[in-house]
Protein backbone atom coordinates (compact mmCIF):
# COMPACT_ATOMS: atom_id res chain seq x y z
CA UNK A 1 0.00 0.00 0.00
CA UNK A 2 1.25 3.95 -0.57
CA UNK A 3 -0.11 6.58 0.81
CA UNK A 4 1.05 10.10 -1.24
CA UNK A 5 0.91 12.78 1.08
CA UNK A 6 0.22 16.69 0.45
CA UNK A 7 -0.17 16.19 -3.34
CA UNK A 8 -2.13 18.93 -5.79
CA UNK A 9 -4.95 16.29 -7.50
CA UNK A 10 -5.80 16.25 -10.98
CA UNK A 11 -8.81 13.98 -11.69
CA UNK A 12 -8.74 15.52 -14.18
CA UNK A 13 -10.26 18.79 -12.66
CA UNK A 14 -8.26 20.08 -9.77
CA UNK A 15 -8.99 18.39 -6.82
CA UNK A 16 -7.01 20.63 -4.35
CA UNK A 17 -4.09 19.64 -2.21
CA UNK A 18 -4.79 15.99 -0.60
CA UNK A 19 -3.70 12.42 0.73
CA UNK A 20 -4.16 9.53 -1.65
CA UNK A 21 -4.28 5.92 -0.32
CA UNK A 22 -3.78 3.69 -2.84
CA UNK A 23 -3.77 -0.73 -2.15
CA UNK A 24 -4.72 -3.76 -3.51
CA UNK A 25 -4.27 -1.99 -7.19
CA UNK A 26 -6.94 0.27 -6.33
CA UNK A 27 -7.72 3.77 -5.34
CA UNK A 28 -8.82 3.43 -1.61
CA UNK A 29 -9.43 6.81 -0.41
CA UNK A 30 -8.86 10.70 -0.94
CA UNK A 31 -8.70 12.82 1.83
CA UNK A 32 -6.81 15.50 3.88
CA UNK A 33 -4.61 14.57 6.70
CA UNK A 34 -5.20 10.29 5.96
CA UNK A 35 -3.67 8.34 9.14
CA UNK A 36 -0.68 6.19 8.33
CA UNK A 37 -1.34 3.32 9.79
CA UNK A 38 2.69 1.57 9.84
CA UNK A 39 1.43 -1.84 11.07
CA UNK A 40 -0.22 -2.18 7.58
CA UNK A 41 2.57 -1.70 5.79
CA UNK A 42 1.98 1.66 4.06
CA UNK A 43 4.97 3.11 2.19
CA UNK A 44 4.44 6.94 2.20
CA UNK A 45 5.18 9.35 -0.29
CA UNK A 46 5.89 13.15 0.12
CA UNK A 47 3.98 15.04 -2.47
CA UNK A 48 4.89 18.40 -1.94
CA UNK A 49 5.41 20.31 -4.58
CA UNK A 50 4.02 17.62 -7.08
CA UNK A 51 0.65 16.83 -9.15
CA UNK A 52 -0.84 13.68 -9.07
CA UNK A 53 -2.92 12.80 -12.31
CA UNK A 54 -4.95 9.80 -14.24
CA UNK A 55 -2.14 7.33 -15.83
CA UNK A 56 -2.54 8.37 -19.59
CA UNK A 57 -4.68 5.87 -22.17
CA UNK A 58 -3.21 5.66 -25.67
CA UNK A 59 -6.47 4.44 -28.13
CA UNK A 60 -3.79 4.20 -30.82
CA UNK A 61 -0.78 1.88 -30.70
CA UNK A 62 1.01 -0.29 -33.09
CA UNK A 63 2.17 -2.48 -30.29
CA UNK A 64 3.35 -5.00 -32.86
CA UNK A 65 5.10 -2.48 -35.20
CA UNK A 66 3.99 -1.06 -37.99
CA UNK A 67 5.26 0.24 -41.56
CA UNK A 68 6.73 -2.01 -44.12
CA UNK A 69 5.87 1.19 -46.87
CA UNK A 70 9.62 1.08 -47.93
CA UNK A 71 9.88 -2.71 -48.05
CA UNK A 72 9.88 -5.36 -44.96
CA UNK A 73 13.18 -3.64 -43.88
CA UNK A 74 11.18 -0.65 -43.05
CA UNK A 75 8.56 -2.66 -40.82
CA UNK A 76 9.27 -0.93 -37.29
CA UNK A 77 9.79 -3.02 -34.26
CA UNK A 78 7.58 -4.25 -31.30
CA UNK A 79 6.93 -1.91 -28.57
CA UNK A 80 8.84 -2.80 -25.18
CA UNK A 81 6.93 -2.35 -21.78
CA UNK A 82 9.80 1.05 -21.03
CA UNK A 83 8.32 2.78 -24.29
CA UNK A 84 4.83 2.98 -22.87
CA UNK A 85 5.06 3.87 -19.10
CA UNK A 86 8.16 6.12 -19.29
CA UNK A 87 5.45 8.30 -20.73
CA UNK A 88 3.44 7.69 -17.76
CA UNK A 89 1.03 5.73 -20.16
CA UNK A 90 -0.99 2.83 -18.18
CA UNK A 91 -3.41 1.63 -20.90
CA UNK A 92 -3.24 1.01 -24.61
CA UNK A 93 -4.80 -0.14 -27.14
CA UNK A 94 -3.35 -1.96 -29.83
CA UNK A 95 -4.01 -1.86 -33.75
CA UNK A 96 -2.65 -3.09 -36.65
CA UNK A 97 -2.06 -0.87 -39.35
CA UNK A 98 -0.96 -0.67 -43.17
CA UNK A 99 0.22 -4.34 -43.32
CA UNK A 100 -2.51 -7.01 -42.17
CA UNK A 101 -1.03 -9.71 -43.84
CA UNK A 102 2.46 -10.09 -42.11
CA UNK A 103 1.43 -8.77 -38.80
CA UNK A 104 -1.65 -10.92 -38.24
CA UNK A 105 -4.39 -10.25 -35.37
CA UNK A 106 -3.45 -13.64 -33.24
CA UNK A 107 -0.04 -12.10 -33.46
CA UNK A 108 -1.54 -8.58 -31.73
CA UNK A 109 -3.76 -10.56 -29.07
CA UNK A 110 -0.99 -12.48 -28.23
CA UNK A 111 1.39 -9.16 -27.62
CA UNK A 112 -1.60 -7.31 -26.07
CA UNK A 113 -1.66 -10.19 -23.49
CA UNK A 114 2.24 -9.95 -22.84
CA UNK A 115 2.14 -6.53 -22.45
CA UNK A 116 -0.87 -7.15 -19.88
CA UNK A 117 1.31 -9.82 -18.09
CA UNK A 118 3.90 -7.24 -18.00
CA UNK A 119 2.08 -4.96 -15.71
CA UNK A 120 -0.33 -2.24 -17.89
CA UNK A 121 -3.66 -2.59 -18.84
CA UNK A 122 -4.25 -3.63 -22.65
CA UNK A 123 -7.18 -3.63 -25.55
CA UNK A 124 -6.98 -3.92 -29.01
CA UNK A 125 -8.76 -3.27 -32.26
CA UNK A 126 -9.84 -6.11 -34.79
CA UNK A 127 -9.23 -5.16 -38.47
CA UNK A 128 -6.24 -2.72 -40.51
CA UNK A 129 -6.51 -0.21 -43.05
CA UNK A 130 -7.93 -3.04 -45.32
CA UNK A 131 -11.60 -3.69 -46.42
CA UNK A 132 -13.20 -6.04 -46.10
CA UNK A 133 -12.04 -6.33 -42.59
CA UNK A 134 -10.04 -9.19 -41.32
CA UNK A 135 -10.51 -10.98 -38.25
CA UNK A 136 -9.98 -13.81 -35.96
CA UNK A 137 -13.21 -15.31 -35.05
CA UNK A 138 -15.36 -14.73 -38.84
CA UNK A 139 -16.75 -11.30 -38.48
CA UNK A 140 -16.22 -7.80 -36.78
CA UNK A 141 -19.30 -8.96 -34.20
CA UNK A 142 -17.83 -11.88 -33.12
CA UNK A 143 -14.43 -10.45 -32.47
CA UNK A 144 -16.02 -7.93 -30.30
CA UNK A 145 -18.69 -10.50 -28.44
CA UNK A 146 -16.20 -13.33 -28.07
CA UNK A 147 -12.59 -12.18 -27.38
CA UNK A 148 -12.51 -9.90 -24.02
CA UNK A 149 -9.53 -7.43 -25.59
CA UNK A 150 -11.33 -6.70 -28.65
CA UNK A 151 -12.83 -3.19 -27.91
CA UNK A 152 -13.98 -2.04 -31.49
CA UNK A 153 -12.45 -2.05 -34.94
CA UNK A 154 -9.62 -0.26 -36.62
CA UNK A 155 -7.62 1.28 -38.14
CA UNK A 156 -9.36 1.49 -40.86
CA UNK A 157 -8.34 3.75 -43.67
CA UNK A 158 -10.04 6.16 -45.76
CA UNK A 159 -8.93 9.34 -47.93
CA UNK A 160 -5.24 7.96 -48.58
CA UNK A 161 -3.57 6.16 -51.25
CA UNK A 162 -3.02 3.03 -48.95
CA UNK A 163 -6.54 2.30 -48.17
CA UNK A 164 -8.87 -0.34 -49.74
CA UNK A 165 -10.73 2.51 -51.35
CA UNK A 166 -14.34 1.21 -49.85
CA UNK A 167 -17.70 3.11 -50.86
CA UNK A 168 -19.19 5.09 -47.92
CA UNK A 169 -22.15 1.88 -47.42
CA UNK A 170 -18.74 -0.21 -46.93
CA UNK A 171 -18.14 2.29 -44.46
CA UNK A 172 -21.36 2.63 -43.18
CA UNK A 173 -21.54 -1.47 -42.84
CA UNK A 174 -18.33 -1.71 -40.87
CA UNK A 175 -19.58 0.82 -38.39
CA UNK A 176 -23.05 -0.24 -37.96
CA UNK A 177 -21.35 -3.90 -37.14
CA UNK A 178 -18.84 -2.54 -35.01
CA UNK A 179 -21.78 -0.64 -32.82
CA UNK A 180 -23.92 -3.53 -32.60
CA UNK A 181 -21.35 -6.04 -31.32
CA UNK A 182 -20.47 -3.25 -28.52
CA UNK A 183 -24.32 -3.25 -27.30
CA UNK A 184 -23.90 -6.93 -27.26
CA UNK A 185 -21.09 -6.84 -25.41
CA UNK A 186 -21.50 -4.21 -23.15
CA UNK A 187 -18.04 -2.73 -24.94
CA UNK A 188 -16.99 1.04 -26.46
CA UNK A 189 -17.92 -0.84 -30.24
CA UNK A 190 -15.76 1.97 -31.33
CA UNK A 191 -14.51 2.57 -34.67
CA UNK A 192 -10.97 4.35 -35.30
CA UNK A 193 -10.72 5.57 -38.56
CA UNK A 194 -6.96 6.20 -40.35
CA UNK A 195 -7.69 10.03 -42.05
CA UNK A 196 -5.39 10.52 -45.70
CA UNK A 197 -5.32 13.58 -47.04
CA UNK A 198 -7.43 12.84 -50.10
CA UNK A 199 -10.21 15.55 -51.09
CA UNK A 200 -12.97 13.17 -49.60
CA UNK A 201 -11.58 14.12 -46.05
CA UNK A 202 -14.54 13.03 -43.09
CA UNK A 203 -17.33 12.90 -45.92
CA UNK A 204 -17.78 9.26 -44.90
CA UNK A 205 -18.10 10.09 -41.34
CA UNK A 206 -20.47 12.72 -41.93
CA UNK A 207 -22.68 10.26 -43.82
CA UNK A 208 -23.13 7.66 -41.52
CA UNK A 209 -24.37 10.60 -39.33
CA UNK A 210 -26.81 11.89 -41.87
CA UNK A 211 -27.64 8.67 -43.40
CA UNK A 212 -27.94 6.32 -40.36
CA UNK A 213 -29.19 6.47 -36.95
CA UNK A 214 -25.24 5.51 -35.47
CA UNK A 215 -24.43 8.33 -33.24
CA UNK A 216 -20.80 10.35 -33.58
CA UNK A 217 -19.69 8.17 -30.21
CA UNK A 218 -18.99 5.27 -32.41
CA UNK A 219 -16.56 7.05 -34.60
CA UNK A 220 -12.55 8.01 -33.99
CA UNK A 221 -11.25 9.64 -36.47
CA UNK A 222 -7.43 9.98 -36.18
CA UNK A 223 -4.02 12.03 -37.85
CA UNK A 224 -7.26 15.20 -38.03
CA UNK A 225 -3.77 17.26 -37.58
CA UNK A 226 -2.08 15.57 -40.32
CA UNK A 227 -2.74 19.53 -42.30
CA UNK A 228 -4.21 22.50 -41.40
CA UNK A 229 -7.04 22.34 -43.87
CA UNK A 230 -8.17 18.50 -42.35
CA UNK A 231 -7.85 19.97 -39.13
CA UNK A 232 -10.55 22.78 -40.09
CA UNK A 233 -12.71 20.15 -41.06
CA UNK A 234 -12.27 18.61 -37.88
CA UNK A 235 -12.78 21.21 -35.84
CA UNK A 236 -16.10 21.66 -38.16
CA UNK A 237 -17.15 18.48 -37.89
CA UNK A 238 -17.40 18.34 -33.87
CA UNK A 239 -18.65 21.64 -34.18
CA UNK A 240 -21.62 21.06 -36.61
CA UNK A 241 -22.26 17.49 -36.05
CA UNK A 242 -20.94 16.99 -32.72
CA UNK A 243 -18.09 14.54 -33.78
CA UNK A 244 -15.04 13.35 -31.72
CA UNK A 245 -11.34 14.06 -33.46
CA UNK A 246 -8.07 12.42 -32.57
CA UNK A 247 -5.17 14.03 -32.46
CA UNK A 248 -1.17 12.37 -33.07
CA UNK A 249 1.37 13.49 -31.08
CA UNK A 250 3.90 11.42 -32.76
CA UNK A 251 5.49 14.18 -35.01
CA UNK A 252 8.63 15.77 -34.51
CA UNK A 253 8.17 19.03 -33.33
CA UNK A 254 11.50 20.38 -35.11
CA UNK A 255 10.66 18.43 -38.52
CA UNK A 256 7.12 19.06 -39.26
CA UNK A 257 5.40 18.66 -42.52
CA UNK A 258 5.05 22.50 -43.62
CA UNK A 259 0.92 21.97 -43.27
CA UNK A 260 0.91 20.23 -40.10
CA UNK A 261 -0.29 21.21 -37.07
CA UNK A 262 1.22 20.09 -33.77
CA UNK A 263 -1.38 18.04 -31.65
CA UNK A 264 -0.60 20.26 -28.80
CA UNK A 265 -1.44 23.46 -31.11
CA UNK A 266 -3.96 22.05 -32.49
CA UNK A 267 -6.32 21.44 -29.20
CA UNK A 268 -5.60 25.40 -28.33
CA UNK A 269 -7.15 25.85 -32.06
CA UNK A 270 -9.98 23.65 -31.53
CA UNK A 271 -10.62 24.66 -27.84
CA UNK A 272 -10.48 28.40 -28.76
CA UNK A 273 -13.09 27.76 -31.98
CA UNK A 274 -15.52 25.88 -29.65
CA UNK A 275 -15.02 22.67 -29.75
CA UNK A 276 -15.72 21.02 -26.50
CA UNK A 277 -13.22 19.67 -24.04
CA UNK A 278 -15.10 16.21 -24.01
CA UNK A 279 -14.36 16.10 -28.24
CA UNK A 280 -11.27 16.17 -28.26
CA UNK A 281 -8.06 13.20 -27.91
CA UNK A 282 -4.86 12.58 -28.42
CA UNK A 283 -3.03 9.19 -29.29
CA UNK A 284 0.69 8.87 -29.83
CA UNK A 285 0.27 6.12 -33.29
CA UNK A 286 3.43 4.60 -31.29
CA UNK A 287 5.84 2.45 -33.11
CA UNK A 288 3.86 3.01 -36.18
CA UNK A 289 6.14 4.13 -39.43
CA UNK A 290 5.83 7.65 -39.94
CA UNK A 291 6.14 7.78 -44.10
CA UNK A 292 6.84 10.86 -46.12
CA UNK A 293 5.89 10.38 -49.91
CA UNK A 294 6.64 12.24 -52.69
CA UNK A 295 3.68 13.97 -54.90
CA UNK A 296 4.03 10.76 -57.31
CA UNK A 297 3.36 8.50 -54.29
CA UNK A 298 6.69 6.80 -54.10
CA UNK A 299 8.45 6.65 -50.53
CA UNK A 300 10.38 10.07 -49.47
CA UNK A 301 11.57 9.06 -46.00
CA UNK A 302 10.30 6.68 -42.73
CA UNK A 303 10.63 7.41 -38.87
CA UNK A 304 8.91 5.74 -35.64
CA UNK A 305 6.08 6.82 -33.57
CA UNK A 306 6.80 7.30 -29.98
CA UNK A 307 4.61 6.41 -27.20
CA UNK A 308 5.86 8.88 -24.59
CA UNK A 309 5.17 11.82 -27.36
CA UNK A 310 1.40 11.48 -25.59
CA UNK A 311 2.54 12.60 -22.41
CA UNK A 312 4.72 15.15 -24.46
CA UNK A 313 2.29 16.91 -26.35
CA UNK A 314 -0.27 17.07 -23.50
CA UNK A 315 1.95 19.29 -21.57
CA UNK A 316 2.92 21.20 -24.38
CA UNK A 317 -0.54 22.32 -24.49
CA UNK A 318 -0.30 23.50 -20.97
CA UNK A 319 3.22 24.99 -20.88
CA UNK A 320 3.47 26.34 -24.27
CA UNK A 321 -0.01 26.76 -25.35
CA UNK A 322 -1.77 28.03 -22.47
CA UNK A 323 -4.23 25.22 -22.79
CA UNK A 324 -5.79 24.89 -19.22
CA UNK A 325 -4.16 21.74 -17.71
CA UNK A 326 -7.29 19.95 -16.63
CA UNK A 327 -8.43 20.27 -20.68
CA UNK A 328 -5.11 18.93 -21.43
CA UNK A 329 -5.33 16.19 -19.66
CA UNK A 330 -8.89 15.04 -20.43
CA UNK A 331 -7.98 14.71 -23.88
CA UNK A 332 -5.60 11.66 -22.28
CA UNK A 333 -7.62 10.62 -19.75
CA UNK A 334 -11.14 10.99 -19.21
CA UNK A 335 -12.44 11.98 -23.12
CA UNK A 336 -10.80 8.21 -24.59
CA UNK A 337 -11.73 6.23 -21.12
CA UNK A 338 -15.36 7.71 -21.87
CA UNK A 339 -15.19 6.42 -25.83
CA UNK A 340 -13.69 3.44 -24.98
CA UNK A 341 -16.33 2.81 -22.29
CA UNK A 342 -13.41 2.01 -19.50
CA UNK A 343 -15.01 3.08 -16.47
CA UNK A 344 -12.18 1.97 -14.09
CA UNK A 345 -9.61 4.21 -15.83
CA UNK A 346 -9.14 7.66 -16.97
CA UNK A 347 -10.30 9.34 -13.21
CA UNK A 348 -7.99 9.91 -9.82
CA UNK A 349 -11.73 8.65 -8.53
CA UNK A 350 -11.95 6.32 -5.30
CA UNK A 351 -12.96 2.77 -5.94
CA UNK A 352 -11.45 3.40 -9.55
CA UNK A 353 -7.78 1.69 -10.56
CA UNK A 354 -4.36 3.06 -9.13
CA UNK A 355 -3.11 4.16 -13.06
CA UNK A 356 -1.74 6.96 -11.77
CA UNK A 357 1.50 9.54 -12.67
CA UNK A 358 2.95 12.19 -10.17
CA UNK A 359 4.68 14.66 -11.85
CA UNK A 360 6.48 17.90 -10.99
CA UNK A 361 4.16 20.73 -10.40
CA UNK A 362 6.27 23.78 -12.30
CA UNK A 363 7.89 21.64 -15.60
CA UNK A 364 5.24 18.33 -15.21
CA UNK A 365 8.28 16.20 -15.54
CA UNK A 366 7.22 12.26 -14.71
CA UNK A 367 8.66 11.32 -11.49
CA UNK A 368 6.49 8.30 -10.17
CA UNK A 369 4.43 5.96 -12.55
CA UNK A 370 1.92 3.56 -11.01
CA UNK A 371 -0.17 0.66 -12.99
CA UNK A 372 -2.66 -0.73 -11.42
CA UNK A 373 -1.15 0.17 -7.86
CA UNK A 374 2.55 -1.63 -8.19
CA UNK A 375 5.25 1.64 -9.12
CA UNK A 376 6.50 1.53 -12.84
CA UNK A 377 8.76 4.36 -12.52
CA UNK A 378 10.05 6.01 -9.64
CA UNK A 379 12.60 9.60 -9.54
CA UNK A 380 12.23 9.69 -13.16
CA UNK A 381 13.71 6.28 -14.31
CA UNK A 382 12.25 2.83 -15.35
CA UNK A 383 11.97 0.56 -12.69
CA UNK A 384 9.75 -2.80 -14.11
CA UNK A 385 11.01 -3.35 -17.79
CA UNK A 386 9.77 -5.57 -20.28
CA UNK A 387 10.80 -9.49 -20.20
CA UNK A 388 13.40 -9.16 -23.05
CA UNK A 389 14.41 -5.64 -21.77
CA UNK A 390 17.88 -5.00 -20.26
Amino acid sequence: MYLIQNIRVYAPEELGVKDVLIGGGKILKIGEGLPVEKAYGITVLDGKGKVLMPGLIDAHVHILGGGGEGGAKTRTPEVMLSDIISGGVTTVVGCLGTDGCTRTMSNLLAKAKGLEEEGITTYIYTGSYQVPVRTLMGSIMDDIILLEKVVGTGEIAISDHRSSQPSKEEFARIVADTRVGGILSAKAGLVNIHMGDGEEKLDFLRYVLEKTQIPSSNMLPTHINRSRTLMEEGIDYAISQGGYIDLTTSSDPDYLEPDEVKASTGLKMALDRGVGEDHVTFSSDGQGSLPIFYPDGTLKGLGVGKVSSLYREMKDAVLEDGVPFSAALKAVTENPAALLKLPLKGRVREGLDADLVMSDEKNLAVDTVFAKGQVMVAGGQVVVKGTFEE
